[in-house]
């Protein structure tokens, strides 16, 4: 007959599993993009974990943390195939990290939207290998046991990924100058001034909207490029896109980004990548499935700002 554990064991498992869990939620969110994936990973590494032999795991927290990247690598193979049939563009889930300030509490890298989406462009392994050297110092030796491959494989796998996110990368500006930027913009778009969106957009910029092929969400199926088509895309809405919008600020994915709703129901998160240059990509996520973290919140501001306003 199978053995179950006592009450005491499992309140042991717990409290074992509880310490290294916001690692865990880390590894599988930055690998995957989605929030809600990651929390489904994590739930089955526990589940493993409640009826796993726990007395032949001499580090408990390298035995969860090889779990979950090995089942968010299967996870990544078939996440990729459903992107590829995704309506429109896709986007990451957008974290709060300012409620959720463990997520990146280790290391911030490999949380911003820019990176995850160049994540999505590499292998399941050299994501993984990437994502636990940058984000959480593994050493190589640790990181080719969780995704068994040799130590010299490894750092192949991390130097390969570093190129390919070095070579899609552009140089960022302080959190002070990408809120201002930020904070142009909204007001810019809010008046459909062509001139100062113009003005404040790289000449490159992208735009890239995720509806998720939502009824109602009025998300452009492919990405606007160019800062004179963004532009000119932003004032088309300027009209209508913020009436009655309450604009909130929020930290998602470790930089300041603004909430936009209507009768306390979000309908869009909006962040950017902030360069030197101004804003070189704008994501308008509004897949109301991936905006449910922020329901209901009021998500508190930035510190030193205010908090909530309303569009013009």
């Amino acid at each position: 007959m199978p053995r179950y554990p006592s009450r005491s064991e499992l309140d042991n498992a717990a409290a074992e599993f509880n310490l290294v869990r916001p690692r865990l939620f880390g590894i599988a969110y930055r690998m995957l993009g989605s929030a809600s994936e990651a929390e489904d990973i994590v739930q089955d590494v526990w589940l493993r974990w409640q009826t796993y032999d726990r007395s032949k795991v001499e580090n408990t927290a390298a035995f969860l943390s090889t779990t979950t990247t090995r089942l968010a690598i299967n996870a990544v193979q078939s996440a990729r195939a459903r992107h590829e049939t995704y309506i429109g563009p896709w986007l990451p889930e957008p974290v709060d990290t300012s409620a959720d300030p463990a997520l990146g509490a280790e290391r911030g890298e490999a949380l911003g939207f820019a990176v995850l989406l160049l994540l999505e462009k590499l292998s399941p392994t050299e994501r993984a290998a990437y994502v636990l050297r940058e984000s959480f110092d593994y050493p190589y030796r640790q990181i080719g046991e969780i995704i068994e491959v040799t130590e010299a494989n490894a750092r192949q796998l991390v130097t390969r990924a570093r190129k390919h996110i070095a070579a899609g990368s552009r140089a960022t500006v302080s959190t002070s100058d990408h809120r201002r930027l930020l904070a142009a913009f909204v007001d810019a778009a809010q008046t459909g001034d062509l001139d100062a969106l113009t003005a404040l957009l790289a000449a490159d910029v992208v735009s890239s909207s995720d509806g998720g092929g939502v009824t109602g969400v009025l998300a452009a199926r492919i990405p606007i490029m160019g800062d004179d088509r963004v532009a000119k895309f932003v004032a088309a809405f300027s009209s209508h896109f913020w009436i009655g919008a309450a604009i909130t600020w929020v930290q998602a994915n470790g930089s300041p980004a603004v909430l936009l709703s209507r009768d306390d129901v979000p309908y869009t998160l909006l962040t950017a990548t902030a360069t030197p240059s101004g804003i070189a990509q704008l994501h308008w996520v509004m897949n109301p499935t991936k905006l449910i973290r922020f329901s209901g919140r009021g998500a508190g501001a930035l510190p030193g700002h205010s908090d909530t306003r309303h569009a013009r």
